[in-house]
Parts: structure tokens; sequence; C-alpha cells
């Protein structure tokens, strides 16, 4: 007997296996986005820090200009530490509402992620458990198939051995037919 279900068995294993490969290919995509993510807001805080400090260093070097002016120009040292005082008060502004700026941001990033997550997370459990129906559906037809060949196989099998059983029997019949014509 011919195995004609091998075929159809290897078939159904491609698939699976397709399947299977292209929910992990899912997952190791959203994984992705999650680590993307999670560099982007490490950046973030590493340009904040970045953008703090360049501040910092454009009030240190305005400070630096006016110790300059004080050093070399005579007379100019009440007025000079009136105006560091309201360039400190400005950069020190700008720095409070830099840091708000970053924090608010901060924040905000937070929370898309973490909605992104939830619903991330609901997507691919609702496609985990839709995946798990479907190869349990897969492998409910494949059994199906199987069994319909094997009793297709049967069948042919069987019409096979009637017709050689016929053909054994037109065969005596000639047979017979012959030795009747002749004698």
């Amino acid at each position: 007997m011919v195995d004609y279900t091998t075929p159809i068995t290897s078939t159904f294993e491609l698939q699976r296996q397709t399947i299977k490969q292209s929910h992990q290919a899912l997952d190791r995509t959203v994984d992705f986005q999650h680590r993307v993510t999670d560099a982007m807001v490490d950046g973030l805080d590493s340009s904040e820090s970045a953008q703090r400090r360049l501040v910092e260093l454009q009030q240190d070097a305005l400070h630096n200009t006016l110790d300059a002016i004080e050093a070399n120009v005579p007379g100019v040292g009440d007025s000079l530490d009136e105006l560091r005082d309201n360039i400190d008060e400005q950069y020190e502004l700008l720095l409070e509402n830099h840091a708000e700026a970053f924090e608010t941001l901060s924040e905000e990033l937070d929370e898309g992620i973490a909605a992104y997550d939830d619903v991330s997370g609901d997507y691919l459990e609702a496609l985990e458990e839709q995946i798990d129906h479907l190869l349990e559906t897969h492998e409910e037809l494949e059994s199906q198939s199987v069994e319909a060949v094997d009793q297709l196989a049967a069948q042919v099998d069987e019409i096979q051995a009637q017709v050689e059983e016929m053909q054994d029997q037109m065969q005596d019949v000639s047979e017979q037919t012959i030795e009747v014509v002749e004698a």
C-alpha cells in the first residue's frame, strides 16, 4: 500500500512552522520597539543633561567676560555686580524652565510608553490565544485530512483488488472460452 499521507502531513507541518515563525517574528518586532523606546528615553535624559551643561557653560563664559571687563575697566565693579545678578536670575529661570520642560516631556513619554505597553501586551495576548486556537484547528484539519486520505487510499486499494480479481476472472473465462472453441 502506498503512503499518500506523507505529503499531506509534511505540508501541514510546514504551515504550522510558518505560523509559529511569523508569531516569533512579531514578538521580536515588538521587543525591538520596546528597546528602541527605552533607548529614546535614555537619550532624552542624556540630551537634557547635555543641554543643561551647555547653558551652564554659556553662563560661565559670560561671567568670565564680565570678570575680564571688570579687571580691565576701572570703576565698573558695582554696575557689573548688578548685571551679574540679573544674568544669574535669567539663567536660573532658564534652567528651571528647561528642567520643567524635560520633566513634562519625560512624564508624557512615560505615560505614552505605558499605554503602548498595555495595548501591545493586550494585543499580543489576544493574538497568542488566536494562534493557539488556529494551531489546534489546523491539527484537527490535518487529522481529518489524513484520515480522509487513508480512507480514500483504502478504497483505491479495494477497487484495485477488485479490478485485479475481475481481470483474473476474465482471464479465466477467456482461457475457458479458448478451450471450448478449440475443443
